[in-house]
């Protein structure tokens, strides 16, 4: 089965309704250029607001049910026949989380899941927003192919793509908002961070799309510039089409998903693999726990 994808990249503002009418032109663009699997960045419906602890924002999260986006963007995916992953920020009772929504191509909704590793760092201050994810890394059966979706500094863990792919995922998709570091302004991590991904794809034999945003962000004197770079890497790590730091963008790219399964179960890195000698990941230092005797 052959499935286009599609990464995109955008500017936010504080007006949702913009911001969903830029992301819904982008679907249409990437669907008119054939794309099957649009993925948009992280939290498109406002700015990063985590560059800041700010108790007002918390006003800003919905319960996914009936949740006014994801109904918005579950129509479209609906009429032209897409697959759309939907970020936005989760009320859930008394928590919040950062999650996306998957919508099949006939609009209706999967599942969703949440984000399991949540940064702490200065303009990256999303655990007083944010409480660890508690769906585990999850893969959804969509109309073209199955797919699993990491947000952002799940991005950096190799552990999180091996599960998703281990439990099915052809495509790995990435919605994302990173850019300049406070402690470091001299520091461009823009590719660390694409090279960390290439290696999800290479280890794993998968696609990989990641969609982070544009433009400078601030908030309360502290200021954020969003290097967009969005981009489509092969299933062998290539880097197979990406985004300049400046644009709207969309970009698309066709893969053929039975031709990568051959390769990928050819290639002998999951048969191959030892998980009797993997109980280290299970730790925080690594040590193996002696059992109580």
């Amino acid at each position: 089965m052959k499935v286009t994808v599609a990464a995109t990249q955008m500017r936010c503002t504080w007006d949702v309704d913009e911001n969903v009418a830029r992301a819904e032109s982008l679907v249409h663009r990437a669907a008119d250029e054939g794309a099957q699997v649009v993925l948009l960045q992280e939290l498109f419906e406002t700015p990063y607001f985590c560059i800041d602890e700010q108790n007002r924002h918390f006003d800003l999260a919905k319960p996914l049910e009936d949740h006014p986006t994801v109904e918005r963007l579950r129509s479209i995916a609906k009429a032209r026949s897409v697959v759309l992953p939907v970020s936005f920020f989760e009320k859930a009772g008394l928590t919040h989380y950062n999650t996306v929504a998957i919508i099949d191509a006939d609009g209706s909704v999967l599942g969703s899941y949440r984000k399991s590793h949540i940064p702490d760092f200065p303009l990256y201050e999303e655990k007083f927003y944010f409480s660890p994810g508690d769906t585990g890394f999850r893969v959804f059966d969509t109309r073209y192919g199955t797919i699993g979706t990491g947000i952002c500094w799940d991005q950096w863990f190799p552990e999180a793509a091996r599960a998703m792919v281990l439990r099915g995922a052809e495509i790995l998709l990435y919605p994302t908002a990173i850019g300049s570091e406070e402690y470091d302004p001299e520091l461009d991590s823009k590719d660390h961070w694409q090279m960390t991904m290439r290696g999800h794809a290479a280890a794993n034999i998968v696609p990989v799309v990641a969609s982070n945003r544009i433009g400078t962000e601030s908030s309360d004197g502290k200021s954020m510039d969003f290097y967009g770079s969005s981009f489509i890497a092969g299933p062998q790590g290539q880097l197979l089409c990406e985004a300049d730091r400046e644009s709207e963008q969309v970009l698309t790219h066709t893969f053929d998903l039975d031709a990568i399964r051959e390769y990928r179960r050819s290639w002998g890195v999951f048969r191959d693999r030892r998980p009797d000698l993997y109980s280290p990941l299970l730790t925080l230092d690594g040590r193996t726990r002696a059992t109580a005797g």
